[in-house]
């Protein structure tokens, strides 16, 4: 085996440890943070939350660098957006609250643009289906919650269309992402049902952690899927087409 060969395979073993061990720290992150909403350890999720989606940022970075590609480059900052959003809500003040609205706004801009440059309304058949269905479950939730809002009125109205389009445009590049965004929107109404002093549900904030994590998760996932599937799909066509001139 050649010495190129050889450091080839150490730093591909590394890249693969790497992923591992940060998936890993994710997983056991976000298992601390749902144990402490249901026990009660206040000092333990409020140390967990904030790790939670810097670490798997790190572990997509470092699971697309194992497969030898870049991971999509608005990934990280949805998910470090979606961090700062997480801290903000800790604070448990409306200016932060709107701060952290804010942050999640952002990290919804890189999901909806990078599912877009990927080709998610390439079917526009099936998005425009899909695009009605959340439009009429918007209008519908929004309409319904719009009483009990107060001043937050406005800010929830336009942050939910974010939501919603995150949620839309993750449905056109496969079953994972679609799910992810609709596990977004699920947890984000979840929220929205507290601020409008809605009947909560037994362990509402767990659900509405458990949602939110795994919904990220999802959509992490999904698009370095995607990404290997592209890029597969590229090579074999690439492939055909050397084949076909050689004939």
């Amino acid at each position: 085996m050649s010495i190129r060969t050889t450091t080839r395979a150490t730093g591909l073993g590394g890249r693969l440890r790497s992923a591992t061990g940060l998936l890993g720290g994710f997983a056991a992150t976000s298992a601390a943070h749902l144990g402490s909403i249901l026990s009660g350890a206040s000092v333990l999720q409020n140390a967990t939350k904030p790790a939670l989606m810097p670490l798997l940022a790190a572990h997509s970075v470092a699971a697309a660098a194992r497969a030898e590609r870049e991971a999509p480059k608005l990934l990280a900052p949805a998910l470090l957006a979606s961090a700062g959003g997480d801290v903000l809500l800790q604070l448990k003040n409306d200016t932060a609250f709107l701060a952290g609205m804010g942050s999640f706004a952002a990290a919804h801009v890189c999901y909806v643009t990078m599912f877009v440059q990927r080709g998610a309304f390439t079917d526009r058949r099936r998005a425009f289906v899909v695009a009605a269905a959340y439009a009429t479950a918007w209008a519908g939730l929004v309409g319904q919650l719009w009483p009990d809002l107060g001043d937050l009125k406005v800010p929830v109205a336009g942050y939910s269309l974010l939501l919603t389009s995150t949620a839309v445009a993750s449905a056109g590049l496969g079953w994972r992402t679609g799910l992810g965004g609709a596990l977004f929107l699920l947890s984000d109404t979840l929220i929205a049902t507290q601020l409008a002093k809605w009947h909560e549900l037994p362990g509402h904030q767990f659900w509405i952690m458990a949602t939110y994590v795994l919904a990220q998760y999802l959509l992490a996932s999904g698009i370095l899927q995607h990404e290997e599937r592209r890029e597969l799909r590229e090579r074999q066509e690439l492939l055909d087409r050397l084949a076909g001139s050689a004939r």
